[in-house]
């Protein structure tokens, strides 16, 4: 965990020194009413990556978040355009049950059937893109169509900020508290940590790696929500592309890729980290193509980084068997 605590450190430090940078040429970026903005411009991520590293840890994935947030926003769009005055707490719930079922049908696919997860949820990215078509022959649904209130919810000001970044605060508190203190939280480490010994310990691997599906479904349901609603639009490409992020996220954040180690402090401060990234950019005249390379530069980095520690672990614990002999 030491490793860990140190990423969080050098993650955090990362990003002030790319604040200071940014407002050496400018200063109103780290204004406080511009860092509320960066930080409700980059709630999607976290609350996706929330979802995404509980999958990881349980040495899965899950690429199609971006997927399940395009239908499940487009299908509360829906709803909204067919009944304008249901409210926001249905659309709300119905988002969450509906990207639950969808994480749940990943879930059983890799649970039941024991197919890999990346062939899973590539399959499964693929078929929800393709139902959005299905249901919109290809349509969007344009801001005038939704009611105000569908849209207004998430922008909504409470005590200065946004209610879509007190929505990802209220979500890292609750996943904190899950990995933390549950006995689901204790299981999704395990499992990643070490599954034939988390058999032995009477931990269903398969039921565990369902229950981290669910979860990253529900939370992409939510964000559906309230990425359309935001963003006063729906259609077929939503959010394309975007599951990269959300993997970056977690792994930039300190997720092992091989499962069991990982914290929810670093997932949202990977997640800050690309939010800065991408906000920055654009104020030091730095095409936003170029996040992409980025996001793409900082996984691979990332991913030798904790292979590196994991390595360097895997030294000290023969080092100490040998002097035990």
């Amino acid at each position: 965990m030491s490793h860990l605590k140190s990423r969080e450190a050098i993650l955090f430090g990362a990003i002030l020194c790319l604040l200071f940078v940014v407002a050496t040429r400018f200063p109103a970026f780290v204004a406080p009413g511009n860092l509320v903005a960066v930080f409700t411009d980059t709630s999607p991520l976290m609350i996706l990556a929330m979802g995404q590293m509980a999958v990881i840890l349980t040495r899965c994935i899950d690429l199609s978040v971006a997927a399940n947030l395009a239908l499940t926003g487009m299908v509360c769009a829906m709803i909204n355009v067919a009944a304008p005055d249901l409210p926001v707490a249905v659309i709300l719930a119905v988002s969450l049950a509906m990207g639950a079922m969808l994480g749940a049908i990943n879930g059983i696919l890799v649970w039941k059937l024991s197919i890999p997860p990346i062939v899973v949820t590539l399959g499964t990215m693929t078929i929800f893109r393709g139902i959005i078509f299905l249901l919109t022959e290809g349509k969007w649904i344009n801001a005038h169509e939704m009611s105000p209130q569908f849209t207004g919810f998430p922008r909504a000001d409470v005590l200065g900020m946004p209610v879509l970044g007190w929505i990802a605060v209220l979500v890292s508190i609750v996943m904190l508290v899950v990995m933390a203190r549950t006995t689901l939280g204790r299981s999704i480490y395990a499992v990643g940590g070490n599954p034939h010994a988390a058999v032995y310990t009477g931990i269903d691997v398969g039921k565990t790696q369902f229950a981290a599906f669910v979860i990253s479904g529900m939370l992409a349901g939510l964000t559906g929500y309230l990425w359309v609603a935001r963003y006063s639009v729906a259609y077929v490409d939503i959010a394309g592309g975007f599951e990269l992020d959300v993997v970056a996220a977690c792994v930039i954040g300190g997720v092992s890729i091989a499962g069991g180690a990982g914290t929810v402090v670093g997932t949202l401060l990977g997640a800050l980290f690309l939010g800065v990234v991408k906000n920055a950019l654009p104020v030091v005249d730095i095409s936003p193509f170029w996040q992409l390379a980025i996001s793409g530069a900082a996984i691979i980095i990332a991913v030798a980084f904790n292979a590196q520690s994991g390595r360097s672990k895997g030294r000290v614990i023969l080092k100490s068997a040998e002097h035990a002999q």
